[in-house]
């Protein structure tokens, strides 16, 4: 959406505006003769830009997505004019943005969520991947897959099954209750092995690119290493968010060193790795790593009393914030939480109501893009022939658990949307955590009916929840609403990019 809005103004203002959008998809990057002739960038982003040292030395224009949505003629209308100012603010060569004054300099709050963000969304393919591959592990062999091997010191079925036998030689146990056992239990345990490695991965992944929107490129291995060293000892996610921003400080620290021109050569590759993991991961394990486990400890055992009431209170909570701003930092702070404390539980390290806390995040999460489809079939004349296109296409991305779905209609109308998506969201995620589902997946909607233990239950809660949306956004649409013709048509493109690096080009001076 950012990308089309920026289009749409750069041709409004008479400029050429060439946009490469960096997607959870992939990218298409801009053709090097573009970037060369262009007059500025504007980077539309919620996370780093990927190789943006090719626009080095370009003025550039920065800000959030939700700016470029709501300002595009500002951005171009500043981008021309630093364009022409010779004290702009450019990209450097070192991959980050010089600012010539404090006021061209983004706010504390915004920077951290920037951080936060790109670690996020670096992580998720590794939490997709490893939850559907151990689901997929516990439908061939059952859940038991997990559990030790009584005939393998200190091995899990899924170990001794996968690690000590071949697709030719498949095993054949007999007396274990729960599991399958030849093609199907081989299979099962293939697919959980597979699925923990991509697990293994979840905080070095997160860490190491917290560090990466910090210093670049420099960040990457002290950040991996600090991850890593933070699941040794036991701090988990936690420390994987702490270690990765004192490990993209101290590359970045490390990379501003003026050293001499024969050692220069080696600073990337050995000063800057070297010096920075010692300190991020030194700091890890004498320091941070003991009051970190113990916190995230205590909140496990917390979660794991929850009862009652109290379970509820933590459902609404999560529902709440599940729905709050669709794939944002405090959607995906509740995503996170959930699968940290579900991969602990797969690997026997948590309780059941880790698995609780999963399908309560993942019905919640699910609400918001079916309640907007809903709506547009209950009421079609509140909304623009786009918006209703895009309720069709909400069906299918909400079944998937693609909260993103319902952004074109939170961007047009976000005092309406939002409240009333919180509230479906609330009711779900009361009623999942009221009735202990468990879901031993982390993605997939209802396409991983098979890792969901009450799954009738599961899915009459997110119905609820839809109803529920549907109808408040419904009625908040009818109180003191806008004219419908008012609202422009392609306020409501879908869109599933999160950065968009747009260079303008004056057509006179290209």
């Amino acid at each position: 959406m950012a990308a089309d809005k920026l289009t749409a103004a750069g041709q409004a203002a008479g400029v050429d505006v060439h946009v490469e959008t960096q997607g959870s998809s992939g990218s298409t990057p801009l053709d090097p003769a573009v970037i060369r002739s262009a007059d500025a960038v504007i980077f539309a982003v919620d996370v780093g830009v990927r190789d943006r040292d090719r626009f080095a030395g370009k003025p550039v224009v920065q800000s959030g997505t939700k700016r470029a949505i709501n300002e595009p003629d500002a951005m171009v209308r500043e981008a021309l004019a630093a364009a022409e100012d010779p004290n702009a603010r450019r990209v450097s060569g070192g991959g980050a943005t010089e600012p010539a004054a404090a006021a061209g300099r983004p706010g504390a709050g915004s920077e951290i969520r920037r951080w936060l963000l790109t670690g996020v969304s670096y992580m998720i393919p590794f939490v997709a991947a490893g939850g559907l591959l151990i689901a997929l592990g516990f439908a061939f062999a059952g859940y038991q897959i997990v559990n030790p091997d009584p005939s393998a010191d200190g091995l899990s079925y899924a170990q001794n099954w996968g690690l000590n036998n071949s697709f030719f030689d498949l095993p054949s146990v007999t007396g274990v209750e729960g599991l399958n056992d030849g093609l199907l239990g081989y299979l099962g345990a293939l697919f959980t092995l597979l699925g923990q490695a991509a697990f293994g991965f979840l905080v070095p992944a997160l860490a190491g690119y917290i560090a990466y929107a910090i210093a670049d490129r420099p960040g990457i291995v002290p950040g991996f290493v600090v991850g890593a060293v933070s699941v040794t000892i036991g701090a988990g996610f936690l420390g994987g968010l702490v270690g990765g921003i004192i490990a993209g400080f101290a590359a970045l620290w490390i990379s501003r060193w003026k050293l001499p021109a024969g050692v220069r050569g080696l600073q990337p590759v050995v000063i800057i790795p070297l010096l920075a993991t010692l300190i991020s991961s030194g700091l890890m394990v004498l320091v941070l790593g003991r009051p970190l486990a113990a916190a995230l400890t205590g909140l496990g055992d917390w979660l794991n009393s929850l009862t009652g009431a109290s379970a509820i209170l933590l459902g609404i909570i999560l529902g709440l914030m599940m729905c709050f701003d669709l794939g944002g930092p405090v959607n995906k702070a509740a995503y996170v939480f959930a699968t940290t404390g579900l991969t602990a539980s797969l690997a026997g390290d948590g309780g059941q109501q880790q698995l609780v806390i999963m399908a309560t995040v993942m019905a919640a999460g699910m609400v918001p893009p079916l309640a907007m489809a809903l709506s547009t079939v209950i009421r079609p004349k509140l909304y623009t022939p786009a918006e209703r296109d895009n309720g069709k296409a909400a069906w299918l991305l909400g079944a998937s658990f693609i909260s993103e779905g319902a952004i074109p209609f939170a961007a047009v109308d976000p005092l309406r949307v939002i409240p009333s998506m919180m509230l479906g969201g609330a009711t779900t995620g009361a009623i999942v955590a009221a009735a202990g589902i468990e879901l031993r997946a982390p993605h997939g909607g209802v396409f991983v009916f098979f890792a969901i233990s009450n799954f009738l239950l599961f899915l009459l809660a997110i119905v609820i929840g839809m109803v529920v949306g549907a109808l408040a956004v419904t009625v908040a649409k009818n109180i003191g609403r806008p004219r419908t013709e008012a609202v422009p048509e392609d306020a409501v493109d879908m869109a599933h990019a999160h950065n968009a690096a747009a260079p303008v080009t004056q057509p006179a001076r290209a």
